[in-house]
């Protein structure tokens, strides 16, 4: 009888194994798809015929930056709730009728997709 329990025990540790093997396999594929959300969303920020963010903001990794706009770094305590840092990009005249940053999807210089992708970018500064 102890030797049936043995395998039982042997049997469900290896269950507990295989579990954990499944999700860390998961995990990893989640952060790189993230990872890559964020690359995406620097490709489309700093290309001067898209989002075009270097032409007034400073941005770490960015050349040529401009000053115009305010250096983009710790979003994450000057924007806590991402929805709005999103509508910021979106339509910035909502909050300051007189703003020169263009309202990227107001004025449909970017796909919802593209700017999706440039927030989750400026968010992780």
């Amino acid at each position: 009888m102890q030797r049936r329990t043995g395998i039982h025990l042997t049997a469900a540790s290896i269950l507990v194994l295989a579990g954990t093997l499944g999700t860390a396999t998961v995990q990893p594929a989640a952060a790189a798809e993230a990872k890559s959300v964020i690359e995406q969303g620097k490709a489309i920020a700093f290309n001067r015929k898209k989002g075009n963010c270097l032409a007034c903001h400073q941005i770490e990794g960015g050349s040529l930056p401009g000053n115009i706009g305010p250096p983009l770094v710790g979003m994450k305590a000057r924007y806590p709730d991402k929805a709005k840092l999103r509508a910021q990009i979106w339509d910035p005249t909502i909050n300051n009728p007189n703003t020169i940053m263009p309202p990227f999807g107001r004025h449909k210089i970017l796909t919802e997709e593209e700017i999706d992708k440039v927030v989750e970018f400026i968010y992780s500064l």
